[in-house]
């Protein structure tokens, strides 16, 4: 069965795909939950209307699909609370001032 940890670190390979910066570390990921086989993700994104979602879904669940004793990968979007620039990491924030 995977870990909470586990899904964390492989969804740190799932990047946004205009910053390339991975969804963990730009704040995305609000929550995770590992049940037996099954794992919930609930995220964000930058902005509302913002395309990419069923990109971002569909590498999650083939990353975390990968993990030992995964059976399902639900991924539900929200928007509560609205994504805002503090919830990045030091490491993307700094990424970020070189960007841009």
């Amino acid at each position: 069965m995977a870990t909470v940890d586990e899904v964390r670190e492989v969804l740190t390979e799932v990047y946004d795909p205009e910053l390339q910066i991975d969804i963990v570390n730009l704040g995305m990921v609000y929550d995770i939950q590992v049940n037996g086989g099954d794992v919930h993700v609930t995220m964000t994104l930058t902005a509302m209307g913002c395309p990419i979602f069923d990109l971002l879904k569909r590498q999650i669940q083939e990353r975390v699909s990968e993990l030992d004793g995964v059976d399902n990968v639900d991924v539900e979007l929200t928007f509560d609370p609205p994504w805002s620039p503090e919830k990045m990491s030091e490491e993307a924030k700094l990424a970020m001032r070189y960007m841009f």
